[in-house]
């Protein structure tokens, strides 16, 4: 391949970042903004500013990597250091975190990293057994609380039930404790809510006017005392239900304390963000695919059951190739997490499908997740949601370019990488979810509108299982 130089530049400091700021969330949007610019410079690969530029991030400057053989560079931690980049290039005040820095921003070269990741493991290994029956119990509530207020009034709006039977799982497979019979009540995912939005506002698009959100959220980081009683309310609730983690903690020589700090965030922003963001969109794409599919699922995932003798098994999923490729096939078209970043540990030759490009050490790249997973030149009709994409061999040679867990879905996460350490637990509960889903029913129709976070979906009607 020709070694190229890369296009694009950074325009006039300040002036060029509040501009790309403004191309990004208002002129053009986001898709819009990254493909003007692969136009513009016939090249996935360029230079360019990334918000939230001036006064909150002191280096707006990234190197876009929109393809998918350039993006995996940004998971090979010999050439990528990943310490403080979870959000990008600014980072939000450790007063959020307790005075931490938690493992999503620690690069795996720093000390504790490994342990702070092993504990993660050793949490969901000790919950294995809790998971199926937990998220049984939890999602039969959400259901019967759909097909009441369906019953009521017509319509139900998925969010709110999603988001408390979401975090009462979580709570309740991790750690047994279910949050309503406690002091937080039914209250955590609103402190939840409030408290990401401290940390990722300046990133994120609240569809007010352009004006008033640009002053508000952009400006200057929103004052970490505002949600200090939330978080504390929260903290409390974690530090008296995961004694059992804080003892493994100590032996490993973390404190109690921090240990549990990084619980909550690995519960509430990593978890139960990723549930958040990714049960509402896959309803939208299964809920676009038709009623074929619908009836496909039903019967594939129904059949199974019965054959294991009516109980919802790990063996019992296996046998459900449909639902399987359904969820990959979600993750591909619209990871839950569509940004990536990583800074060059040295001098590298960064490949596109077409050239070869120099980045120099030092220098922040920046991946769009969505343009590497639906890659024209690796997946046939990229922009579709096709249900059986990753069914049979081909499609099993296809996981490879599924992205969404900081590493290619055939590789696992170690304390030495810095893939998702509950990757196959994402997955299993994406399974859980549609799984649960027609068990129960047939069919549903929803209504799609838009959120700072994936999509809001309102439920419109539920067909009862029929067979």
């Amino acid at each position: 391949l020709p070694l190229k130089k890369i296009p694009g530049n950074y325009g006039i400091p300040f002036v060029g970042p509040i501009k790309d700021r403004l191309d990004y969330f208002y002129n053009q949007g986001r898709d819009e903004f990254f493909k003007s610019k692969i136009q513009k410079y016939q090249s996935t690969v360029f230079r360019t500013n990334m918000p939230p530029g001036p006064f909150i991030s002191p280096d707006p400057k990234v190197i876009a990597l929109l393809d998918g053989k350039s993006f995996p560079v940004l998971f090979d931690v010999s050439k990528i250091e990943k310490k403080d980049l979870f959000t990008g290039t600014y980072m939000p005040s450790i007063d959020l975190t307790g005075g931490y820095r938690i493992l999503s921003y620690l690069d795996p070269s720093e000390p504790k990293h490994a342990k702070l990741k092993q504990l993660i493991f050793f949490l969901l290994k000790s919950s294995a057994k809790r998971v199926i029956p937990e998220f049984e119990a939890c999602y039969t509530e959400l259901y019967d609380t759909l097909d009441k207020e369906l019953a009521e009034k017509g319509k139900s709006s998925f969010q709110t039930v999603n988001d408390q039977a979401g975090f009462n799982f979580l709570c309740r497979a991790f750690f047994g404790s279910n949050p309503p019979d406690t002091k937080l009540g039914d209250d955590g995912p609103s402190l939840i809510s409030k408290w990401v939005f401290f940390q990722l506002g300046p990133v994120l698009s609240l569809g007010l006017p352009k004006y008033v959100e640009e002053l508000v959220i952009r400006t200057l980081p929103l004052p970490p005392f505002l949600v200090k009683k939330d978080y504390q309310r929260l903290y409390d609730f974690f530090y008296h239900s995961s004694g059992f983690v804080q003892d493994e903690a100590e032996k490993l020589g973390i404190s109690r304390e921090e240990v549990c700090h990084n619980l909550l965030f690995a519960t509430c922003f990593n978890t139960f963000g990723g549930m958040k963001i990714f049960f509402p969109n896959m309803l939208k794409w299964i809920s676009r695919a038709g009623v074929k599919l619908h009836t496909d699922l039903a019967q594939e995932i129904r059949s199974a059951i019965r054959s294991n003798g009516g109980k919802l098994t790990m063996a019992a999923m296996e046998q459900m190739p449909l639902m399987k490729s359904v969820v990959y096939e979600g993750l591909r078209i619209e990871p839950p997490v569509p940004s990536q970043y990583g800074r060059a540990k040295k001098d590298l030759l960064i490949e596109s499908h077409d050239a070869v490009y120099q980045v120099k050490a030092g220098e922040m790249l920046y991946g769009y997740q969505p343009f590497a997973t639906k890659d024209p030149k690796i997946f046939e009709n990229p922009e579709e949601f096709v249900p059986d994409r990753f069914m049979g061999d081909d499609g099993e040679r296809l996981l490879k370019h599924v992205l969404w867990s900081n590493g290619p879905e055939t590789e696992d996460p170690t304390t030495a990488n810095k893939q998702c350490a509950g990757k196959d637990f994402v997955v299993l509960v994406s399974r859980l979810f549609v799984v649960e889903l027609f068990r129960r029913y047939d069919s549903f129709e929803i209504e799609v509108g838009k959120s700072p976070l994936g999509a809001a979906v309102t439920v419109t009607s539920l067909k009862r299982a029929s067979f």
